[in-house]
């Protein structure tokens, strides 16, 4: 299965090119599913047909669902308070029920990201068109998998789990009772379920659909979205230009907004696929009204983003990594070693990566950021090798 994820500025109609991509992708003849969390119902609006928990047939080969996030959440709290019965008591908290729970700001979100690891297991469907939250939230949502697996790693380390034995001896001896066993069962099955949805962020088939209304604001949403999704490693496919009007006469009212929308669309076009979706007149909605938006469907696949090492050790003694970063900014660049990790920072946005194995016996010798891209220098360090026996 392929997965477009689809993002952009809030307002930018990032639904709307959601379900005009699936609508497309499903007349072309490819078994697509559109997802949406959205608490409001902008995707059955857009579709003309009610979605919701259940997944709905909306055309031939298009179906259309949103997870209920309440629903989960309550689940998700039950099932906690059943495994963590026996602490509950110890500090002799009271239950909570179900029915009286108001699901917390993020519920939505952990509900997409489950129902995006559910659909891409499916074997059903080929194409996956996900309706993500507004850039800066979709980028919090896209990291969240690989940056919680880490703090798991961190906090309950899987070489610990093999003492967990000696924890009722433990607590025999102690006289209370010690971390239960479904602490780590728990811990391990978090890490089984977001390795799941990790997978899928950083399989190569898994691409970015922009969308963006042209004009200044929309070009600095867009280049701030591009920063971030280079460091997370996705590629854009494209970028739909949302609300495009048409060409007009010079004395018209409307040849100021044209030529901006125009000067914008020409600055996009050196750096992306552009693809103009016009302004209509009216919000789309139903079928017909997103057709006409000529969004296109199974676009054809981007260059995956790639860091490459490249060996300078026979020139300047050095290996150079090589991370595309378009749109950074020096004075925002932040780097800092973490063990056999490297934390980077660009702007607003943070990742912590694994080192490659070739850079992890050497020393950070510097860094520079040229035409986009950052090229970090590392130097092999005798101190760091594997001591002879």
């Amino acid at each position: 299965m392929r997965t477009l994820l689809i993002t952009g500025p809030g307002g930018s109609g990032r639904t709307t090119v959601s379900a005009a991509t699936a609508l497309t992708a499903a007349r072309d003849g490819v078994e697509t599913l559109v997802l949406s969390a959205d608490r409001t119902d902008a995707l059955g609006a857009a579709l003309g047909v009610p979605t919701g928990a259940e997944p709905v047939c909306v055309a031939p080969r298009l179906t259309a669902w949103r997870p209920d996030a309440a629903a989960g959440f309550r689940a998700d709290l039950a099932a906690f308070q059943d495994r963590a019965g026996t602490v509950l008591d110890l500090l002799g908290a009271s239950r909570l029920d179900t029915e009286e729970v108001t699901p917390l700001p993020g519920a939505e979100e952990l509900a997409l990201l489950r129902a995006l690891r559910d659909a891409a297991l499916s074997e059903r469907f080929e194409l996956l068109v996900v309706d993500l939250p507004p850039a800066p939230q979709a980028l919090a949502l896209l990291a969240l998998p690989e940056e919680l697996r880490r703090y798991l790693r961190r906090l309950l380390p899987p070489e610990r789990q093999a003492a967990r034995a000696l924890r009722p001896v433990l607590g025999r001896l102690a006289g209370v009772p010690m971390p239960a066993e479904w602490l780590y069962e728990t811990a391990a099955r978090w890490d089984v379920e977001l390795a799941a949805v990790a997978a899928v962020v950083a399989d190569p088939g898994t691409r970015v659909r922009l969308v963006a209304e042209p004009g200044p604001a929309g070009a600095d949403a867009v280049r701030s979205a591009a920063l971030g999704l280079a460091l997370r490693g996705l590629a854009v496919e494209c970028l739909v230009a949302g609300r495009v009007l048409p060409e007009t006469a010079a004395d018209s009212w409307l040849a100021a907004p044209v030529a901006q929308q125009r000067k914008t669309l020409d600055e996009w076009r050196e750096t992306y696929t552009v693809h103009p979706a016009p302004h209509l007149g009216r919000d789309p909605r139903g079928l017909d009204d997103l057709a006409a938006l000529a969004v296109p469907g199974v676009h054809p696949a981007a260059a995956p983003v790639e860091w490459p090492v490249t060996d300078r050790l026979a020139e300047d003694g050095v290996l150079v990594w090589h991370i595309p970063l378009p749109g950074a900014i020096r004075e925002e660049l932040d780097l800092i070693r973490l063990g056999d990790e490297l934390a980077v920072t660009a702007g607003p946005f943070r990742r912590v990566v694994p080192l490659p194995s070739a850079l992890r016996r050497c020393t950070v010798g510097g860094a520079a950021l040229r035409d986009g891209e950052l090229r970090i220098r590392f130097a092999p360090d005798p101190a760091l090798w594997p001591r002879e026996r």
